[in-house]
């Protein structure tokens, strides 16, 4: 198995994220996973488990998309859980994640929201 990076403060995994998707590499998206983690996407739907995610990863990484870093905004931290959230560069929505801190020190993910979009009236 691979070593990886960890994340030693929750906003870590934004950095990482974008490092391993452009790299290609969704085994690394996946590692910033807990084994259980659940992810809203695709849009309607949820992929739960580090093994889904990392399928899911593979078939988006597959065409090459580029990411760009987003700032992030203010982490909310209560004990070993935080909130972590950017707004996307064009300005739709936003995303937000919950993180735990692991045994290590380190965070993984838990719950991702890759894609909040205001509601349509």
């Amino acid at each position: 198995m691979t070593e990886y990076e960890k994340a030693m403060r929750p906003e870590d995994i934004t950095r990482l994220f974008v490092e391993r998707s452009n790299a290609g590499d969704a085994a690394g998206v996946a590692a910033l996973y807990e084994p259980d983690a659940v992810m809203a996407y695709p849009p309607g739907s949820q992929t739960v488990g580090r093994e889904a995610i990392r399928a899911l990863w593979e078939m988006v990484l597959a065409n090459r998309p580029r990411f760009e870093p987003e700032p992030p905004l203010p982490t909310l931290i209560s004990g070993d859980l935080a909130l972590t959230s950017t707004p996307p560069k064009d300005g739709s929505g936003a995303r937000a994640q919950v993180v735990r801190r692991q045994p290590d020190g380190s965070w993984l993910r838990v719950l991702d929201q890759p894609e909040f979009r205001a509601p349509t009236s």
